[in-house]
């Protein structure tokens, strides 16, 4: 199956692509997400498009096709994560992040206002995403992962989000939880910010179950060629 310049990826595989849209504008935003629609079927929407567009933009972004993840690592007390989590909820997302070092409790929060606030929608259920170690981050002490991760099972996640170097751990600790990788970048590609990076076949072989991929394909000059340069790498 073709679409545009490009083969595109089985709808399977499309649902493991999260395409990371970290734009201070929301029609720029949908001009990409557009653009790439072949190719991913999961748009994360983070704080800088979030504060820029509100729920417009996961609204937009649903309407084009896409589940969305939306990435706000809520870490507050619990009953406020409770009631954020529940507005987004309602909202529609599919994906929601709450950062772990809040603990069972605020995890626990978390997961059961998304919950509910999907329900009171009439919204499928989405799923809590538990943050444990940033991939910008190399220096949190060894014993933090798996705190993180037993916390996230404890509490009710669906899934955590951690660097490709750590799914290999976390499945052993929480087989049942999805794990979401983010800092992907393709052989050769500039790591950035992204200092526990990893290619999309080394993250997909060690186990991760969403990709989520930003500024090489989002920045890049023809973005179609490296949305379809991406999915190549995985199945060729």
């Amino acid at each position: 199956m073709t679409e545009g310049r490009g083969a595109t990826p089985a709808a399977d595989l499309r649902e493991h692509l999260a395409v990371a849209l970290d734009l201070d504008d929301l029609v720029a935003a949908l001009r990409v997400a557009r653009e790439v629609r072949p190719w991913f079927g999961v748009a994360k929407v983070g704080l800088e498009l979030f504060i820029a567009s509100g729920p417009e933009a996961i609204g937009a972004l649903i309407q084009l096709g896409y589940k969305v993840f939306l990435d706000l690592k809520l870490d507050d007390i619990p009953t406020t994560v409770n009631r954020a989590a529940r507005i987004a909820g309602s909202l529609g997302v599919s994906y929601l992040t709450i950062h772990a070092r809040g603990g069972v409790t605020t995890l626990r929060a978390g997961v059961t206002g998304l919950a509910d606030g999907a329900q009171a929608a009439g919204l499928p259920p989405p799923v809590s995403l538990a943050v444990t170690v940033l991939t910008s981050a190399d220096t949190a002490p060894a014993h933090i992962l798996p705190q993180r991760v037993e916390a996230a099972a404890e509490a009710g996640c669906g899934g955590i989000v951690c660097a490709a170097a750590d799914v290999v751990e976390a499945k052993k600790l929480a087989p049942q939880l999805l794990a979401v990788v983010p800092g992907i970048r393709p052989e050769g590609a500039d790591v950035e910010d992204q200092r526990r990076s990893a290619t999309p076949r080394e993250a997909l072989d060690a186990g991760a179950d969403l990709l989520v991929v930003g500024r090489p394909v989002t920045r890049a000059a023809d973005r179609v060629a490296a949305a379809s340069a991406l999915v190549e790498s995985l199945t060729g």
